[in-house]
């Protein structure tokens, strides 16, 4: 049994060793996907990307608007927009706008000279082109040893865990899974600092299809659609 899982372990790793631009230029054909964003179970908002390409260039922008009430009432507001270029298959750029319940979130992020310059609300400085921004749906983010923050520009150092094939249900659909967990390496991070994200990819085509972790709440992202 041992050997076997250390086989499909082997597969895994081969599956996902490939050039960063063969990842993104995976999604081609790609114009539009839509999540569904949970909390404690209840329907709160939507995480929508849509894609277009010219000049041999690939955008990707992307939109996460959700509310949380209680008794009726909205407390906890939150949206974000924000817009990857690629080229090549490679990031070239990257900005972002987000409006935390009131407080305000930013990232401007260029590669230069062969690494990334980033103005975060959170980090001001470089990071290597190997770093890859912290964003699910480019599934070459299992083999990143670091992520950027879209929301803030910090840089999460990871630890990625394959824990295997999953059966999972979405609507009426049911997906075959590669499953893995995302965790901080810094364990002197205050714990709502700290990366625990569990993210499930379908095995056949690689999209990513849903995702959760536990925040003041359990949050879970399900795939709606993709175009």
């Amino acid at each position: 049994m041992l050997k076997i899982y250390k086989i499909f372990v082997l597969l895994i790793s081969m599956l996902f060793s490939l050039p960063a631009d063969a990842h993104v230029q995976h999604y081609d054909d790609l114009k539009r996907i839509e999540f569904d964003i949970y909390r404690n179970n209840k329907h709160i908002g939507k995480h929508i990307f849509s894609f277009s390409r010219s000049d041999e260039q690939l955008a990707v922008e992307s939109e996460i608007n959700f509310k949380i009430k209680k008794l009726g009432i909205v407390f906890y507001k939150y949206h974000v927009n924000g817009k990857e270029i690629y080229k090549d298959g490679e990031l070239i750029k990257f900005n972002s706008k987000t409006n935390q319940n009131g407080k305000k979130k930013y990232v401007n992020m260029k590669l230069e000279n062969g690494e990334y310059i980033i103005d975060g609300s959170s980090y001001k400085g470089k990071a290597p082109k190997e770093y890859l921004l912290g964003t699910w749906w480019n599934h070459s983010i299992v083999e990143a040893t670091a992520q950027i923050s879209a929301v803030s520009g910090r840089i999460i150092k990871q630890k990625v865990t394959f824990l295997g094939e999953e059966t999972i249900e979405l609507g009426n659909k049911s997906y075959n899974t590669l499953h893995f967990n995302f965790s901080s390496t810094d364990k002197k991070l205050v714990k709502d600092k700290r990366l625990n994200t569990y993210v499930w990819y379908e095995k056949k085509t690689l999209n990513w299809v849903k995702a959760s972790f536990e925040k003041k709440g359990k949050w879970e992202y399900k795939l709606v659609s993709f175009d």
